[in-house]
């Protein structure tokens, strides 16, 4: 609206100014129930809640299965060849997901395919489960579990396995005092890629699960060379880890 003043010029009220000058705000857009249930089921810690029911649920049913039985009664007869050995490293990583030791699996993997074949199985069960088990950390354990490293041997280790991946999970898999399914989740936590994490856990994983194998290939000789070989490799690295640990342990005790 224009207003003629006394020299005759027109000039704009200050309230039609306002009116052509203001910015138009949208409107803020309501939050359905379906969008705040996405929400919430989409939170870290609702993932992380998720993760921890399916490793309940995991290991539960491993209890019920009972898979040391593999090395009492066989492969089941309807499978052979790279079919059985196929069947078994799937099987392999989803026992490794739910906690069941890996010296069974590879005592089973040697007994059931001999030291070769068993190998090469017990190695890509192992590859497979970890793989597995940092998937599952990752997508739904990371963005929970992250903020709660505030401890410094906490924020140690995950800058230890952030910064120098291969050679932290290298080292990992090759001492025996750190068990699978924690170095699997810690990685997965930390800022560490996959490459590097499955070539360290494969390369890692090789003298232990060899040693393995041919010890449950040759456990119906226990006199033979190479079963006492294996038992050798088995409880040198152990006793190695152990007096480690025992040594770390007094260090620390004297700071």
């Amino acid at each position: 609206m224009l207003d003629a003043n006394r020299s005759g010029t027109a000039t704009a009220s200050p309230q039609a100014a306002a009116t052509d000058f203001a910015v138009p705000v949208p409107p803020v857009p309501r939050v359905g129930p379906a969008a705040r249930c996405t929400r919430v089921l989409l939170s870290p810690y609702a993932r992380l809640s998720l993760l921890f029911a399916l490793l309940a649920g995991g290991a539960t049913g491993m209890l019920l299965c009972e898979p040391q039985r593999l090395l009492t009664h066989g492969w089941p007869p309807q499978l052979g060849g790279a079919a059985a050995a196929a069947v078994f490293a799937l099987t392999y990583g989803l026992c490794t997901v739910a906690f069941v030791p890996r010296p069974l699996l590879n005592l089973a993997a040697g007994a059931l395919f001999g030291s070769q074949l068993g190998l090469a199985t017990a190695l890509a069960g192992t590859v497979l489960g970890a793989g597995l088990a940092f998937g599952l950390g990752r997508v739904l354990g990371q963005d929970a579990l992250r903020p709660l490293l505030r401890g410094r041997w906490l924020k140690a280790a995950d800058g230890q396995l952030s910064r120098h991946g291969f050679r932290s999970m290298l080292a990992a898999r090759l001492f025996p005092g750190v068990p699978f399914w924690a170095a699997n989740y810690c990685a997965a936590v930390s800022r560490m890629g996959w490459p590097p994490f499955l070539l360290a856990t494969a390369l890692g994983s090789i003298p232990n699960t060899a040693a393995y194998a041919v010890a449950g290939a040759r456990a119906s000789s226990p006199t033979s060379p190479a079963f006492l070989i294996a038992m050798a490799c088995i409880a040198a690295p152990a006793l190695a880890g152990t007096v480690v640990a025992w040594r770390k342990r007094h260090h620390l005790r004297g700071r």
